[in-house]
């Protein structure tokens, strides 16, 4: 089984992707270490990533994703269809995605609270103008962030477990 844990800064994708993975008994990968450096260093900064800056560390979460044959937990913003796409394609089996939303009250909250990030508080705009949410792709579990972590965690296992 793969999982990508998604969702915008903030939003608790190292935190629930690493329950789930101890959950679920598979390995997580957390998808900020494998972004370039020149990546880090620009979101340090508060300028925001394009496309161009994306592609080669979504083709790194690819291939973490197809070289994982009994299944791993990947936490990755993957904010565009286009970027959800691309990892379907480049795991090469069914994809499952837990969608981490919530509300920018919410959001905020956690980016403020939490320590030792690179993303700096003001780079959430950006990242909310940038999601599509993935409202009708397949393999999709919205999960609201307000939710106890415990909570989505084990309602997360529960559904990928039926599928």
């Amino acid at each position: 089984m793969r999982i990508i844990v998604m969702g915008v800064s903030g939003a608790g994708k190292s935190t629930v992707g690493a329950a789930l993975a101890g959950k679920l008994g598979l390995p997580f990968l957390e998808g900020d270490a494998l972004h370039p450096q020149s990546n880090v260093e620009k979101m340090s900064a508060g300028i925001p990533l394009t496309d161009e800056d994306r592609w080669p560390w979504l083709d790194q979460i690819g291939a973490r994703l197809a070289q994982a044959p009994d299944g791993v937990v990947i936490s990755c913003s993957a904010l565009k269809s286009v970027y959800r796409d691309h990892l379907r394609k480049a795991s090469g089996s069914s994809l499952f995605f837990i969608f981490l939303d919530g509300s920018l009250a919410v959001l905020r909250e956690h980016m403020a609270h939490r320590t030792g990030h690179f993303m700096p508080l003001s780079m959430l705009d950006s990242q909310l103008a940038t999601l599509e949410p993935p409202t009708g792709e397949p393999l999709v579990l919205r999960q609201d962030i307000a939710e106890p972590i415990d909570r989505i965690v084990e309602t997360s296992a529960a559904w990928l477990q039926r599928r």
